[in-house]
């Protein structure tokens, strides 16, 4: 039986984040993509300065991004072996990053953070978009995702 838990922090005052419906989100996300055992997932929503230097940091690249994943242990839960509580890793998004892309991008804020909190999540369980096969792959479940669950969270 799955026991995944989801610790979400709102350590940014830009935009409004609703803490309860992205764990809602991100914790059925990963119960449907197989998480087994016991798990844990945190979900940090941070200002663009703290994001900038993440995303310099680890991605050495400038300025902030939208989302960053720090996977730790994703594999142990993806299988039936795990007998231990797994740290899943950290999702990092930028309300204020994501806000301004929304319009072009996925529409709303609420989207925007919707799709964001999933993309992340399939980075931590493993998934890519480095080649063009696994961006379709990573992309079709992004949206088998967001329709079931978010669409269903609102």
């Amino acid at each position: 039986m799955s026991q995944v838990s989801v610790f979400v922090t709102d350590e940014q005052t830009d935009h409004e984040v609703d803490v309860s419906r992205w764990e809602e989100l991100a914790r059925r996300s990963l119960e449907d993509s197989g998480v087994t055992g016991s798990a844990e997932l945190s979900l940090l929503f941070v200002d663009e300065a703290t994001m900038a230097e993440l995303n310099v940091e680890h991605m050495g690249e400038q300025g902030p991004t939208d989302v960053l994943s720090f996977p730790i242990d994703a594999e142990d839960v993806l299988t039936d072996e795990q007998d231990h509580h797994v740290l899943l890793g950290d999702v990092v998004i930028c309300p204020a990053v994501a806000h301004r892309n929304a319009p072009g991008h996925a529409g709303t804020y609420p989207d925007e953070i919707a799709l964001l909190t999933v993309h992340g999540i399939l980075h931590v369980l493993g998934h890519d978009h480095a080649e063009p096969e696994e961006t379709m792959v990573m992309q079709a479940r992004e949206r088998e995702l967001l329709e079931r669950f978010h669409r269903s969270v609102r």
